[in-house]
């Protein structure tokens, strides 16, 4: 098992769950960040962390194609371990639907 990053992390982007994790398997992108499956240890400490609710088990229903979307990005995003600022805008953007479609075009992550 690992844990994915979600759709919520879209254009909110906080990074409170990047400085608990032990092995610092999350990549930073424009618009979200995303857990490298291969690194994540599954020890679960970062889902509590995120404000957004946006970290999942990859063992719930439906997320395979987030997993492949984290696999994807953290290949070609560069890696983050310390917190930093959310953008500013953030608190407009959690909670929003549709944000898969409007920032990556697309309504299946896999296909992002």
């Amino acid at each position: 098992m690992t844990y994915v990053v979600t759709d919520n992390c879209i254009r909110c982007k906080y990074t409170d769950c990047v400085e608990v994790c032990p092995v610092d398997c999350f990549y930073v992108g424009e618009t979200m960040l995303v857990i490298n499956p291969d690194e994540c240890i599954d020890c679960g400490v970062c889902e509590p962390e995120c404000p957004a609710d946006a970290i999942k088990a990859d063992s719930e229903p439906g997320l395979a194609g987030w997993v492949a979307l984290n696999a994807k990005y953290s290949a070609l995003w560069p890696n983050i371990s310390q917190k930093r600022d959310p953008p500013t805008d953030a608190a407009d953007w959690d909670g929003r639907s549709g944000k898969l479609q409007s920032v990556f075009g697309v309504s299946d992550p896999a296909a992002a």
